[in-house]
């Protein structure tokens, strides 16, 4: 199985980070208000970043190091780097 880390960028500008084994379906999820109390919000977001790892915890690593180390304008160089 393949673990995603994403980043969604949300209508208001801001960048939400999160893990999943399917980032469209869960894309599909926030939009529709079911996702994350943070992006209910400020919908539509739209997927602009996504990592791939072989295993559950390297993606849930990664995902707490951008929550929590990243800066939005570090989060909006990785995007872009990724384009």
């Amino acid at each position: 199985m393949k673990y995603y880390v994403y980043i969604l960028e949300c209508a208001d500008g801001t960048f939400y980070t999160g893990y999943s084994t399917d980032p469209q379906k869960r894309l599909k999820m926030h939009n529709a208000g079911k996702g994350a109390k943070y992006t209910r919000s400020r919908c539509p977001c739209s997927l602009v970043y996504t990592a791939v790892f072989d295993n559950k915890s390297a993606a849930l690593s990664r995902e707490w190091h951008i929550k929590h180390k990243f800066s939005h304008d570090k989060k909006e160089k990785l995007v872009n780097e990724n384009k």
